[in-house]
């Protein structure tokens, strides 16, 4: 039994019923025995969709059937699996991908560009998508409309918890709701959106619409995260609207009556994000990293992930270590502009560096206290200009190496 990280959140948080969403988990025997592997959901007719994807130039083979059948912003069924990535498998890949989805059409009664897939897993082995279509008419018998702490379950590989949440929005006057699950903990350095995350609500949204909310909220959760600097080839973040909340419909993504849906989706992913993070493989300690000073907000959240992905800093936080230099040398080798002499540093709102130099009179042992807790904040002023970012990650412990180094094995 693999042991829950102590960042885990208390418990799986309440998952309300979407309207018009139905999940169900199976356990195929894809890699894992033992344990459920595949995640089907069901949706009502007329849902929307938007998703942003890997941009890795060696994308998985399920990445390039969604990056197409997105752009039609209409879904019916998603299928996903763990325990194989289905990537890097050539044509073999495309045809597995093909089958999955065309069965699924068939047991749902939908047409195949309203199939999403995904799979998750080991590189470069083939999927044994038999395994996978011969099970898709019973777990299409097990539907439900409450089965989030399953579906969650189901698609996690090196996770030690499934992961959700839950919001409630009000647009134009009508209360809506939104149910994300994520899995993630290794080869977290999203390039568009997180391993694999799925969101729905029953608003009433047009695909264009959602995927502009989408595109903005992943900008500033998903991308601002890291665990290793390691981006996956099977990135995946969708989002789906089924219209059965009966709300107005909103076409524009600038309506201010789409203000509190947007916040809300912007916090519930990053809840999600922070969730990955606290799972990353081999986890002690969760890190927020605020830059400013900056000469923009992206050269912010460069110099922020500079330093998360710095196995200096990230050691030095394992060691419960008030090393700032490391601080200093993450910030220097960013490739944004910082201005040496004019560069402050605080630790757990300590000052420590100020004006290039040793803060005067600092003193290490409150500092010290602050890395033997479970939440790390670093935060740097870099002196050039009003441009600020948060990101976050984690530490880097030798349980990291015990993880991936038998990963296969």
């Amino acid at each position: 039994m693999t042991t829950v990280s102590p960042l885990a959140p208390a418990r799986f948080p309440d998952m309300p019923v979407i309207r018009g969403v139905t999940l169900a988990s199976h356990a195929c025997g894809v890699r894992y025995a033992g344990r459920t592997d595949l995640l089907m959901v069901e949706m009502a007719e007329g849902t929307t969709a938007a998703g942003v994807f890997t941009r890795s130039l060696t994308a998985s083979a399920p990445v390039d059937w969604c990056r197409k059948a997105v752009a039609k912003g209409r879904a019916r069924v998603l299928v996903v699996n763990s325990g194989n990535a289905n990537a890097f498998t050539g044509s073999v890949g495309e045809a597995s991908v093909r089958r999955t989805v065309d069965e699924a059409a068939r047991v749902a009664g939908c047409k195949a560009r309203e199939v999403y897939v995904a799979s998750t897993g080991t590189i470069g082995i083939r999927l044994p998508d038999e395994k996978i279509t011969a099970a898709l008419a019973e777990v299409r018998g097990k539907l439900k409309a409450d089965s989030w702490f399953e579906a969650a379950s189901a698609i996690m590989t090196t996770d030690t918890y499934p992961k959700g949440a839950s919001r409630t929005a009000v647009i134009d006057g009508t209360t809506v709701t939104i149910n994300g699950i994520a899995k993630g903990a290794g080869m977290i350095a999203p390039d568009m959106a997180t391993m694999l995350s799925y969101v729905f609500t029953d608003a009433a949204l047009p695909a264009e619409v959602l995927q502009d909310l989408l595109s903005k909220g992943v900008d500033r959760s998903f991308n601002c995260i890291t665990v290793d600097s390691d981006t996956s080839t099977s990135d995946t973040l969708m989002l789906f609207a089924t219209a059965k909340a009966g709300n107005t419909v909103i076409k524009d993504a600038k309506d201010r009556r789409l203000a509190d849906f947007k916040a809300k989706l912007f916090d519930l992913l990053t809840d999600l994000a922070h969730q990955v993070v606290r799972d990353g493989e081999g986890a002690t300690k969760f890190v927020a990293i605020t830059v400013t000073g900056a000469a923009s907000r992206r050269a912010a959240r460069r110099i922020g992930l500079s330093i998360a992905n710095s196995p200096l800093v990230k050691t030095a936080v394992a060691g419960e270590d008030a090393n700032w230099g490391r601080v200093v040398a993450a910030i220097g080798k960013a490739g944004e502009k910082a201005d040496r002499d004019r560069l402050s540093i605080r630790m757990g709102g300590i000052l420590v560096a100020d004006k290039g130099e040793m803060a005067p009179d600092y003193d290490e042992a409150p500092v010290a206290a602050h890395m033997k807790g479970r939440t790390i904040v670093i935060e740097a002023d870099v002196g050039v200009g009003k441009g600020k970012a948060t990101v976050w990650t984690c530490d880097l412990t030798h349980a990291y190496i015990d993880i991936n180094g038998s990963y296969r094995t």
